[in-house]
């Protein structure tokens, strides 16, 4: 049974392996929600809006090593210091193909790999992740609310 401090905090202590968190909060005034359940094998990460999934795409996270690169070094410009690892390459599966959402899909898989890269230097788990977003565009402040309500999850 579930305690009450469990369920406020939105974490589930289920007699499975994979743990679960969720979170909801309102990117452009819609009620976004983001769950991430983290199995043996892989980390999955869905965020969606009005009860939609519509694509989804994966990240391999065997071959980094944060402390090499990105956002642990700082280049001669400093320009690049806020990008994801180099060697993370999100690949879509399904959907993503109206116009613009493969691009905006792919860069929030790999900030959320690239986080997750540097809580847990370590993982090696494949990252799966499920958008069912509203079209953002080239609106920086829905894709930051977006990637912080993922943030608040790993």
């Amino acid at each position: 049974m579930e305690t009450l401090d469990n369920l406020l905090n939105g974490t589930l202590d289920l007699p499975y392996p994979a743990a679960t968190k969720q979170v909801a909060g309102l990117v452009n005034g819609v009620k976004t929600d983001v769950m991430v359940m983290k199995f043996s094998d892989k980390i999955m990460v869905t965020i969606s809006q009005e009860g939609r999934l519509a694509h989804w795409l994966h990240v391999p996270m065997e071959n980094q090593n944060p402390g090499t690169e990105g956002a642990h070094t700082f280049s001669e410009d400093g320009e690049d210091s806020l990008l994801p690892l180099s060697g993370l390459t999100a690949t879509s599966l399904l959907g993503g193909y109206a116009s613009g959402q493969d691009t905006i899909g792919q860069l929030l898989a790999r900030q959320i790999a690239n986080s997750i890269a540097i809580k847990s230097p370590n993982e090696k788990r494949l990252l799966v992740v499920g958008l069912g977003l509203r079209p953002i565009g080239t609106d920086r402040d829905a894709f930051f609310a977006i990637n912080d309500l993922a943030l608040q999850c790993i």
